[in-house]
């Protein structure tokens, strides 16, 4: 990259709109009281979770289908905390939209905090030119229920710069999760 990281990330938040709300810094509490941290770390931006969550269940004893997704395997929740069961998983979203610039490719890995207690937060890459709020998949490796806390820090972003713009973006095919909003269910 040339610059410090946390400088071209401020930068390309400020000039291309890349991340809002951008926080520049890490916050590790709020009033006083410790938190899962979110904002820029050395190499990347720490993403918050929103208070949105559609919680996985099998009460209708649904096949897991991508083709053919039934919404009404979800229980839709809106909290500052998501209990998710044991061996199961919950979608939510970022706080943050993202607008990725066309030379840029964003990775998603999971807070190290979560991964010590077997949550598993998975997120495909974003591509070039796409933009939206991310969809967060939260998987609960572990026999307990499992916790996931709103508005704290949840995944890490890292960004990757290309030397030249892609030839076909995100936004150029038209992709289906393209400006996405709210917490967002497989599509055909």
């Amino acid at each position: 990259m040339g610059i410090k990281a946390d400088k071209w990330i401020r930068r390309m938040a400020e000039q291309h709109e890349m991340i809002t709300p951008f926080v520049a810094g890490q916050i590790r509490s709020e009033q006083g009281e410790p938190i899962i941290s979110y904002g820029t770390s050395s190499y990347g931006y720490d993403v918050r979770c929103a208070n949105e969550f559609k919680i996985f269940t099998n009460i209708n004893s649904s096949i897991v289908d991508p083709k053919n997704f039934d919404p009404a395997s979800f229980v839709d929740v809106q909290a500052d905390v998501c209990i998710i069961p044991p061996n199961s998983f919950a979608l939510a979203r970022t706080v943050e939209y993202f607008k990725i610039p066309r030379d840029v490719l964003t990775i998603c890995l999971g807070k190290s905090t979560y991964a010590r207690c077997g949550i598993i937060v998975n997120v495909t890459p974003l591509e070039p030119e796409w933009e939206g709020h991310v969809t967060l998949e939260f998987s609960n490796t572990t026999p307990l229920p499992a916790k996931i806390y709103a508005n704290e820090g949840v995944a890490q972003m890292l960004f990757f710069g290309a030397d030249e713009i892609c030839e076909t973006s995100y936004a150029d095919r038209a992709g289906k999760y393209q400006g996405q909003t709210g917490v967002v269910v497989p599509r055909t």
